[in-house]
């Protein structure tokens, strides 16, 4: 009986350090994982967890943006439809001591028309933000802002200098979107 004893002791002692060692590396896996998030998403990371109300629900809705996106085919552009951009971004810059309110919705535009051009969806803006923050998560905070005044603007309650403050935001997402194709 001794025997019988000590060997279930033994199983019982095994299948617990079995046990401890597959809960260890499902916690390094959890980690290693919202680290792996964290790098990529950088501040987006921070707000998704915010405004969903936990760490779980923000990781699993960053995870299914990557995957959404991967779905995508984004394509970087060729070298003269990135000189068109860029000159059609000059000469709106050109036009925003004129007229304010009229760059703004433009360069709005101009961004709409860039993503459109490189092959991300053209959903809500909320959709669209979300999929910019996979490859572009620096500058996805500024697209918020920009759009942020952009709507303000709409009402009415926004003054130069926070259109020349989404101008610069906008910029800042073009600047970052503006890929070219490498010669081959």
């Amino acid at each position: 009986m001794d025997t019988i004893s000590t060997q279930t002791w033994l199983i019982l002692g095994g299948v617990a350090i079995l046990a401890l060692i597959a809960l260890t590396v499902w916690f390094i896996h959890i980690k290693k994982q919202s680290h792996r998030l964290k790098e990529r998403f950088g501040p987006e990371y921070g707000r998704s967890v915010a405004d969903l109300g936990s760490r779980t629900k923000a990781e699993s809705e960053l995870k299914a943006r990557e995957k959404r996106v991967n779905n995508l085919t984004i394509m970087p552009l060729t070298p003269s439809e990135a000189a068109r951009f860029s000159q059609t971004w000059t000469d709106l810059q050109g036009r925003f001591v004129d007229n304010p309110k009229g760059t703004v919705v433009q360069a709005d535009e101009l961004v709409r028309e860039l993503m459109l051009k490189r092959g991300y969806p053209m959903g809500d803006f909320e959709r669209r933000a979300a999929d910019i923050s996979v490859d572009h998560p620096a500058v996805v905070a500024n697209y918020r802002a920009a759009q942020a005044i952009a709507v303000r603007d709409e009402r009415g309650e926004a003054n130069t200098e926070e259109l020349r403050k989404a101008v610069v935001y906008y910029r800042a997402l073009f600047d970052e979107m503006l890929e070219v194709k490498k010669a081959a």
